[in-house]
């Protein structure tokens, strides 16, 4: 196995969705293809960072977690925050959008000018928000790692706010056409966040928010549970564990349609033209075998059916034929409802016994003395036990 991998919200996914393409990305660091609304994004999102980063009044950080004791960090106290203008005029901030423009994935002309011209507008909205109702930022495009119960894992915050209360809010900005409260709440990558600063900051997490830059709606939910928390960490894990043992097996699915690696999938590769007619052969030999063997399966039902009942009606479990002999064999097993069993083993007492639930443990309740007779006998009646017949044949059939 190789050493687990550190994971951020983007590479969780990408394995999520497609273990070959993370290979493709993050161990033969392939490049793919730019794509406009990314680059739009990225745009974006650097020049919000230039604009509200003279907003940051920082907060005090948590030890690293080998200490036995989380403590605050060694730190200056924090300047009162700015008063007065932002930091950069409009104009200022418009002039480094254009700066920081590149033309990099859009389809045509056409498209890179609708986007610019998005930019502009949506940039100017915020900033009129901005001198309107300014933020109390901690910090910007923070960069957090931590172990997350085992687990290496770090991203990038948008943005930290101070909350009125005292706490922390996560922000990450969103640039798509649309998008939802339920978006907010279902988001597994403001969980992971939460994660990070809770491992990182000595404040509590009190809100976790989308925001809606097209809108310029902030889609605002609590923090967390403690239960969906773990939720994402059991299958952060398991990406983790699927990275270490190299299992990278493709998973076809709606995201291979935008895949820029189909020609190295074996899923889409072509068979090479001087393969072709070997392999034709060995198809059409298999689809031949495969169609005899649907069908002898069903001759081979239908005759131990009938080998059945006339054994059944003869009282034999042995059947001689020409070369081996049949013989008839039992195999029982029985079934039970949990939903019935488990309220009378809470009620008794006994909840702890059942464990997974599996009919062996219980047949073992029911035949186990220390149980109240009672208690067992309820267990036995809902109960079920199914009797399978099959045959098995040795050698030595009828004399001649």
């Amino acid at each position: 196995m190789t050493t687990a991998p550190t994971l951020s919200y983007s590479s969780y996914r990408t394995y999520a969705e497609c273990p070959l393409r993370w290979k493709f990305l993050y161990v033969d660091k392939l490049a793919e293809a730019p794509r406009g609304y990314f680059t739009f994004g990225r745009v974006i999102h650097s020049v919000l960072e230039e604009l509200v980063r003279p907003l940051v009044v920082p907060s005090a950080r948590r030890v690293g977690e080998a200490e036995s004791q989380r403590t605050l960090d060694e730190w200056e106290p924090p300047a009162p925050p700015p008063t007065g203008a932002i930091g950069m005029s409009l104009e200022e901030l418009l002039a480094f959008y254009d700066r920081s423009w590149t033309g990099d994935g859009y389809a045509s002309a056409d498209e890179e000018a609708r986007y610019r011209t998005l930019g502009r507008d949506l940039l100017t909205r915020y900033y009129d928000r901005l001198a309107r109702d300014r933020p109390k930022p901690v910090a910007v495009e923070e960069h957090l790692e931590a172990r997350w119960d085992g687990i290496p894992v770090h991203g990038y915050i948008d943005r930290i706010d101070r909350t009125l209360a005292g706490g922390l809010e996560i922000v990450d900005y969103k640039t798509s056409r649309e998008l939802s409260n339920e978006d907010a709440v279902g988001s597994d990558q403001l969980t992971l966040y939460q994660v990070l600063v809770e491992r990182n900051y000595a404040e509590p997490v009190e809100g976790l928010t989308l925001y809606h830059l097209r809108s310029l709606t902030p889609l605002t939910t609590r923090p967390r549970s403690t239960g969906a928390i773990q939720t994402l960490h059991d299958r952060f894990g398991a990406v983790s564990d699927g990275i270490r043992s190299e299992a990278f097996e493709p998973r076809p699915g709606r995201q291979c349609a935008r895949c820029d690696f189909r020609s190295r999938c074996p899923e889409f590769r072509s068979v090479p033209p001087a393969d072709e007619g070997r392999l034709r052969e060995l198809v059409d030999r298999f689809e031949s075998l495969r169609s005899d063997e649907r069908r002898l399966a069903s001759e081979l039902r239908q005759t131990a059916e009938e080998l059945h009942r006339a054994a059944e009606d003869l009282g034999v479990h042995r059947v001689p034929g020409s070369r081996s002999v049949a013989i008839r064999r039992r195999e029982e097993a029985w079934q039970y409802r949990l939903d019935a069993i488990r309220p009378l083993l809470e009620s008794s007492g006994l909840s702890d016994r059942l464990g997974k639930g599996t009919p062996e443990e219980v047949r073992r309740l029911v035949r186990d003395p220390s149980v109240d007779p009672e208690v067992r006998r309820r267990i036995a009646e809902v109960g079920a036990r199914r009797v399978k017949w099959y045959w098995e044949l040795e050698d030595g059939g009828a004399s001649p």
